[in-house]
């Protein structure tokens, strides 16, 4: 995630050596085999802006750009373990702080985009912590010289190392055929969004970015007001990251015809339909729109707690003999959300997820290869009553070791392994069954581990 001592870094530099690029000048090509070592370097690529970015370390940094839109991190050796990244070495197009990039189709207002794809092929060594991600920014004016105010959009297409998005997991989707967790947080003047493909890839074929920032709205994590100023895509490092590269990369955006402005009606006739110890089910009647309505966000005490494309929703992971209040808006493509419905009440119920409950968890590799693999966990409740929470645990016998995980909350002690439900899956219908994935690194053999289950 960027940081705001990064963007002031950044600006400070940018301020001085580029204020005669703040017009909407074309930048030059640059020359194959430029190389900056300054931590506020940057050097033009056609269409696009390398920048070093260097912004929470002075430790020795280059980068060299080989033409096209192809660089590495020629030199680099970092060794922060944990907090913020010491660096975000990066291309973009659009506008950064001020420093805008020639022949770029932003800003473009939420409502108003048409498209927007990305491709990306990146080089990524087997060794250091790092993230492979996108950085995007929305602002709620058309240009900033300074940190944009709207929503810094994540997008990590792979992680090395343990690293984790700002914030917390709240959710996962599939967008664009792919699987993503979505973690979400608030810094101090904007939203941060992030969305971690599952498993990790190395490179990215024209990727939907509209499809992904559609779904943030649907989220309220993106106001369809706001603009789209540029698209980063880079490496946050916080050890090692010589190596680290970019092989190609693209990014093109379009403006959309019509701008639908007219929100969804107020979903009517909300009611609650049951409730467990730890789960409340709800129903609506539809809403109407004059283009189409795309869902449905649903609140847990002014807190939006999902989103659903039907008409119904149930809410998971809650305390028993709780009341809650729940309340619906409707959303469209656009990004145009109606107003919030009439209230609800639902109580839990009380004694739901202890006896009579119990589990299973099944070990399934998914893929290996020379020194990772990725798997999932199966989890299974196999008692009578719903579970409140599950944990499944296990001892590697060999020198394997989780990088990343999902749809759970890992924890490690040597080679024990323990992994609990997240704050939206603990709730396990009796006969029913949820799963978490993971990929890791390993040398030697990779057996599979013996798991055990339990319940509360």
């Amino acid at each position: 995630m960027a940081r705001l001592l990064r963007a002031r870094a950044l600006a400070a530099a940018l301020a001085i050596a580029f204020t005669a690029a703040l017009s909407a000048v074309a930048l030059p090509a640059a020359q194959a085999a430029t190389t900056t070592c300054s931590g506020t370097g940057t050097i033009p690529a056609g269409d696009y802006m390398i920048q070093a970015n260097e912004w929470n370390s002075t430790a020795p940094q280059c980068v060299t750009y080989n033409g096209g839109t192809a660089w590495t991190v020629s030199t680099a050796n970092f060794n922060l373990s944990g907090g913020a990244p010491a660096t975000y070495p990066s291309i973009y197009k659009g506008c950064h702080w001020g420093l805008c990039t020639g022949n770029s189709e932003f800003p473009i207002q939420m409502s108003k985009l048409g498209s927007a794809v990305s491709s990306w092929n990146t080089t990524q060594p087997s060794s250091g912590t790092y993230d492979v991600a996108y950085d995007i920014w929305f602002n709620s004016t058309p240009t900033t010289t300074g940190q944009p105010d709207g929503t810094e959009v994540m997008i990590w297409i792979n992680s090395r190392g343990g690293v984790q998005p700002f914030g917390s997991q709240t959710g996962n989707t599939t967008v664009d055929g792919m699987n993503w967790n979505v973690w979400t947080g608030q810094q101090t003047s904007w939203k941060i969004i992030s969305y971690v493909l599952n498993p990790g890839a190395a490179s990215v074929s024209n990727l939907d970015l509209k499809a992904l920032f559609q779904d943030a709205v649907a989220r309220g994590s993106i106001n369809p007001s706001n603009y789209l100023l540029d698209v980063e895509a880079g490496f946050e490092i916080w050890q090692g990251g010589q190596g680290l590269g970019t092989n190609s990369f693209s990014v093109a955006a379009t403006t959309g015809s019509g701008g639908d402005t007219t929100p969804p009606s107020v979903p009517a006739n909300l009611a609650v339909t049951g409730t467990t110890a730890s789960s409340a089910a709800l129903s609506w009647s539809p809403s109407t729109d004059n283009v189409g309505v795309a869902g449905y966000r649903v609140y847990r005490n002014g807190v939006q707690v999902g989103t659903t494309a039907g008409t119904t929703f149930t809410d998971t992971g809650l305390s028993a003999s709780t009341r809650y209040t729940y309340t619906v808006a409707a959303y469209d493509a656009a990004g145009n959300v109606s107003a919030q419905s009439a209230g609800v009440t639902a109580t839990t119920t009380s004694n739901g997820g202890g006896g009579g409950s119990g589990c299973t968890a099944t070990y399934s590799l998914t893929n290996q290869w020379s020194t990772g693999f990725t798997a999932n966990v199966t989890v299974a409740n196999t008692g009578t009553a719903p579970t409140n929470g599950w944990k499944v645990a296990w001892t590697w016998g060999g020198n394997q070791q989780i990088q990343s995980l999902w749809n759970g909350v890992l924890s490690t002690s040597g080679t024990a392994v323990t992994v609990t439900n997240a704050g939206y899956n603990g709730s396990i219908a009796a006969g029913g069954n949820t799963s978490f994935g993971f990929q890791g690194g390993y040398s030697g053999t990779n057996s599979s581990p013996t798991l055990t289950c339990s319940t509360s």
